[in-house]
């Protein structure tokens, strides 16, 4: 295993990182098996150098959900299957008055979490919940996400994509119940989501783009309707790799974004996933000189 450490940053000359400050306590570091990572703005967290990493799948549906929002900030956002914290993180740093939950069954990605939330100074107004979203019915109804007041006006989710046997699980800790669909897959996620919405909220995820039409078919089954949907397309010439989904309660029509494309056919970052890093606090390099 390689030893871990606090990441450096990597930023261009004269870039300052928008957004709250965090607490960053010079006592609370990372062991030699983990990271401390750079996420929104100065917003650190902890990630295992084995484990599940934040990745773009975080970071589009972050941004996905925050726009959703329609330029209204959300008092309350859950999480579902929040893991190490990384869309948490980024919509805390994002929406700095909102109160957030997070839920997540793994222990140990939940412990990172804690961490984090302690290095960035924001759990005060970010609580997080051990448990399988399968029981959201009954944590809300516990009170142990918050009182119960009409629901939230933001949720989110990343369910994995694979189901167990359909493909090669990883033996490191965290990555494969991350990837396969040990407790569910989008339509555990969308009953969740049907649970926890306020009448007026929305809700944003991102799901594999094979099979088509499965999260389409879940939502209509829950009484929940898609209004917005964006393929996220990892290079040019490439197929879709995953799809991003605004849901809510009450019917609208139906918005397609234009793809996104991650990286242009040179490899390159396009403008529009440069505009992405840059609302969701993260620098922006200008191209490299042929």
């Amino acid at each position: 295993m390689k030893a871990g450490g606090i990441r450096p940053a990597r930023r261009p000359d004269g870039w300052v990182a928008p957004g709250p400050r965090p607490r960053a306590p010079a006592e609370l570091v990372p062991d030699e098996h983990e990271y401390l990572c750079f996420l929104s703005g100065d917003f650190r967290i902890f990630q295992r150098v084995d484990g599940h990493r934040w990745s773009l799948d975080d970071l589009v549906t972050a941004d996905y959900a925050a726009g959703a929002t329609g330029g209204v900030a959300p008092r309350r956002i859950l999480d579902l299957g929040c893991g190490v914290g990384s869309v948490l993180l980024m919509l805390a740093w994002r929406f700095p008055k909102a109160q957030l939950v997070g839920v997540e069954a793994q222990e140990l990605s939940l412990g990172l979490l804690r961490r984090s939330l302690w290095w960035n100074g924001v759990e005060d107004r970010v609580t997080v919940h051990h448990g399988d979203l399968r029981e959201l019915g009954t944590i809300i109804a516990s009170g142990i996400a918050g009182p119960v007041d009409g629901g939230f006006d933001l949720v989110s989710g990343t369910p994995p994509y694979f189901l167990p046997g359909d493909g090669v699980e990883s033996p490191h800790v965290q990555r494969g119940p991350c990837r396969f669909e040990h407790r569910g897959g989008v339509e555990v996620y969308l009953e969740a989501m049907r649970l926890a919405l306020a009448p007026d909220g929305v809700g944003a995820l991102c799901a594999s783009a094979r099979p088509e039409g499965r999260t389409e078919a879940a939502a209509t089954a829950l009484g929940l309707h898609i209004r917005r949907r964006r393929q996220v397309i990892p290079r040019a010439g490439k197929a879709p790799l995953i799809t991003l989904y605004e849901v809510s309660r009450s019917p609208a029509p139906l918005v397609e974004d234009a793809p996104l494309v991650v990286r242009d056919a040179q490899g390159r970052f396009t403008a529009d996933y440069d505009a992405i890093r840059a609302r969701m606090g993260m620098p922006v390099f200008p191209p490299k000189a042929p």
